[in-house]
């Protein structure tokens, strides 16, 4: 990954309709999404030219807008093709698009029903979220300090900017111990899923998986969930405590950045990546590399 600033960077940005150079694409200090997190995004993938699931992520962004009560003022198929047009007008055919929607600052304060909505679509070259030597070994992950928030005390089921808050500070706190990343547990202490991904276990040959109702059910999840039932694999989704992380024999994150990515080590549970988690891993990759958009 390039080391340039991300405000540095070459290129174009879709911005509230139209096309601005990248380096101009810029909010003012005082806008609300920065001082109150009123801000909603997705994270997509484009292979071969073609974005990944790119209806069900613009769907996803617009239902967080209104778990968060603001309305995108575009359509979905207009934010469709403005993915596709920025995607486009980078020169890339694989690369990450961040579609962003947030309120500005026309006021500021805890109430702001009348700041513009604004929205921008970024898009550029990102390689797997970890390195092929760690995929291939698995990652080790710590656990977290922070748990996943009841959804009666925050939106757990928006792609929101403020939940993010307590991943990165989960994920730097397990960089520090030398950790790729933390698994967090929800707010009844079940497994829930790390700062950035969801998490898949095996055991007897069953896929167990902690049940999406109380954090983002992700669509890598639901793909890959997906392909393991075309596979015949049984998928079991329920709550996980994390003493049951010892009967399991493979583990694995899975998400848009993530893609499906193998785990060695939770804490003080081991795993091996085996023959599911390669499977599923193979056949992910095959379904974005052929650009299909069933699972």
């Amino acid at each position: 990954m390039s080391a340039v600033p991300f405000d540095q960077k070459d290129g174009w940005i879709w911005m509230n309709g139209s096309f601005v150079p990248w380096k101009d694409a810029k909010i003012h200090v005082l806008t609300h999404g920065l001082h109150y997190a009123s801000a909603v995004f997705e994270g997509e993938r484009a292979y071969n030219g073609t974005i990944f699931k790119l209806r069900e992520h613009t769907e996803r962004l617009f239902h967080s807008a209104e778990i968060l009560d603001f309305k995108i003022p575009y359509t979905v198929e207009e934010i469709d093709e403005a993915s596709k047009a920025t995607l486009a007008k980078n020169g890339l055919v694989d690369g990450y698009l961040r579609p962003i929607a947030w309120r500005g600052s026309e006021a500021l304060g805890v109430s702001a029903h009348n700041n513009r909505i604004n929205v921008a679509i970024a898009a550029w070259e990102w390689p797997s979220y970890f390195t092929p030597a760690e995929r291939l070994k698995g990652i080790r992950l710590d656990w977290a300090k922070f748990r996943r928030p009841d959804p009666k005390t925050a939106p757990s089921l928006a792609k929101a900017s403020g939940l993010y808050m307590i991943c990165t500070i989960s994920k730097h706190a397990a960089e520090d111990r030398g950790y790729a990343d933390a698994l967090m547990l929800d707010w009844e202490g079940n497994v829930a899923e790390s700062t950035g991904a969801n998490v898949f276990f095996v055991k007897d040959g069953a896929i167990h998986t902690p049940l999406a109702d109380r954090f983002l059910n992700g669509i890598t999840r639901q793909t890959v969930i997906g392909l393991a039932k075309a596979k015949g694999i049984e998928v079991i989704e329920r709550r996980i405590a994390p003493e049951e992380l010892s009967t399991f024999t493979e583990c694995w994150l899975c998400g848009t950045a993530a893609e499906v990515t193998p785990v060695s080590e939770i804490g003080e549970y081991k795993f091996t990546p085996g023959k599911i988690t390669e499977s599923l891993m193979h056949a992910y990759t095959d379904l974005v590399q052929g650009a299909k958009v069933s699972a």
